[in-house]
């Protein structure tokens, strides 16, 4: 006990003023200890409140964001957001109140989409497709649900939570993929993987990716020939990657160029590089030989990657190839590291206008084929794509030219509109022929529910703010339930006449 306190007092003694007075060398060192903790401390408290300052704001545009998905999930108070081109090559984003025209043209868009639904439930459960006249599922794609899976983002952005909750225990509980099928890598990959990472991407729930990850890797042996242009088909279970024989075994330009965007977005999702690597080696490849005017042919060989004599198109099978390298430019930020993407695009795209032709006596602009030197007068409804694509990359460019190709996109679009609207039906036939002094007339006369030109309308009013291309929407749309719409479902129409003839 006395050597504590004899232990006490002596720490004590450091506490009092005269001990130091006696000591002037330790009372420097007290002064200059002091100065510099003072320092540190506000030097701390300053980076404190920096910080504090920074999560608070962070914090107000969480809850800001939250707000705002909060409001798209429920579907409820939707503020419409436009995007506006100004003048200065700048976009900006306007939000403004949904008039109620707009408010009732959504409630019909989502019953439509209820009333497809519903009968694929009802008729075609974890089926590819329904046939609504029969009433019967049919497994088109090899039975992957296809129909389920390219519906799962829909079902989520509509707030129709029971019926997203349903397909996702189908998914979950019934998707298998080990199917002795001899698989459309394209198809799978725009459908079935697509649809998987949408889901995952909103949903947040594991299992679309483990999903995924199981089709993709049983697609990935496609990838494997001399040039890394992949096979267009693989069977599912045995592998044994392939072309169809009436392709002379030559791949499909779209099919080969169309699966850069999931299978890089599955790579930055997984962690792993081996589908990314797959992918871009295509366009690695593709670049070797990228001619002048960035106009390829359909058909390419897997051995050499070189592009074998066939139709050049932005149609079927050409169609595609040109709309990912715009969107991987995107996906990728548009960074110094997806440069080469836009470069190709924007030579695709200078090649693009000397395929432009103008019809009399009505000046319809639209999009030639061509076969060699010569060029066909020959649009497909699927090319339809193209005013949307132009519409998006003009951005990317500088005043001039992005004023060029959003004037084309426009003109473009008023053709697809008018395929549309020449028929008895307002629906549009497969493809279109140009006939000087007749404008245009049909070729392949069906209607097999294609959204191109709907998409391309969208892209449109949501740059320019112009409510006409909602207008051109709404008149499609209102075709589509007078003409398609049955109590089974939609079906497609086959008549020369485009009249009510389903098949």
């Amino acid at each position: 006990m006395a050597r504590s306190r004899s232990s006490s007092s002596g720490w004590w003694r450091y506490l009092h003023p005269s001990y130091y007075l006696k000591r002037p060398k330790r009372l420097a060192l007290v002064f200059i200890s002091f100065v510099f903790i003072t320092f540190a401390v506000w030097d701390r408290q300053s980076l404190v409140q920096e910080q504090e300052a920074e999560i608070s704001k962070l914090n107000e545009e969480l809850i800001r964001l939250q707000d705002q998905l909060r409001e798209v999930k429920g579907n409820l108070g939707y503020l419409g957001e436009r995007m506006i081109h100004t003048n200065d090559n700048k976009i900006i984003k306007d939000l403004v109140d949904i008039d109620p025209i707009n408010e009732e043209r959504r409630e019909k868009v989502k019953e439509a989409m209820l009333h497809a639904w519903d009968s694929y439930e009802k008729y075609a459960w974890g089926q590819d497709e329904l046939q609504p006249q029969s009433k019967n599922g049919v497994n088109s794609f090899g039975g992957l649900g296809a129909t389920l899976i390219d519906s799962l983002d829909t079902l989520y952005i509509m707030g129709l939570e029971d019926e997203f909750r349903r397909a996702r225990e189908w998914v979950a509980n019934s998707l298998d993929f080990n199917k002795d099928y001899e698989a459309s890598v394209f198809e799978t990959t725009i459908r079935v993987v697509g649809g998987l990472l949408s889901a995952y991407d909103l949903s947040g729930d594991e299992i679309f990716l483990e999903k995924a990850k199981d089709i993709a890797d049983r697609l990935l042996p496609a990838w494997n020939t001399p040039s890394g242009i992949p096979y267009n088909r693989i069977n599912l279970v045995h592998g044994n990657p392939h072309n169809p024989g009436w392709t002379g075994g030559n791949s499909i330009l779209a099919d080969s160029g169309t699966e850069q965007l999931e299978f890089i977005a599955l790579s930055q999702r997984t962690g792993d590089p081996k589908y990314q690597q797959k992918v871009e080696n295509v366009i690695i490849q593709l670049q070797k030989t990228f001619p002048s005017d960035g106009l390829l042919p359909i058909f390419i060989n897997p051995h050499s990657g070189a592009a074998s004599y066939s139709t050049i198109t932005f149609g079927a099978m050409g169609d595609s190839f040109y709309e990912y390298l715009l969107k991987a430019w995107i996906q990728g930020n548009k960074t110094e590291t997806v440069k080469h993407y836009r470069k190709m695009w924007e030579t695709s795209m200078e090649g693009l206008l000397s395929l432009i032709r103008k019809t009399t006596p009505s000046s319809f602009t639209y999009i030639c084929e061509k076969n060699g030197g010569s060029l066909s007068d020959k649009m497909d409804e699927l090319a339809c794509f193209v005013p949307g694509m132009l519409t998006l990359g003009s951005s990317g460019y500088g005043p001039e030219k992005a004023e060029k190709f959003l004037s084309l996109a426009k003109e473009l679009s008023w053709t697809c509109y008018n395929f549309y609207q020449s028929t008895s039906t307002k629906l549009a036939g497969e493809n279109y022929y140009f006939y000087v002094g007749e404008d245009m007339g049909i070729g392949t006369s069906w209607n097999i529910l294609r959204p191109e030109t709907i998409e391309s309308l969208m892209y449109l009013w949501r740059f320019t703010g112009n409510k006409t291309y909602q207008d051109w929407g709404w008149d499609i749309f209102q075709a589509f339930e007078k003409n398609s719409r049955m109590d089974s479902g939609y079906v497609g129409l086959k008549d020369k006449k485009m009249t009510r003839e389903y098949y």
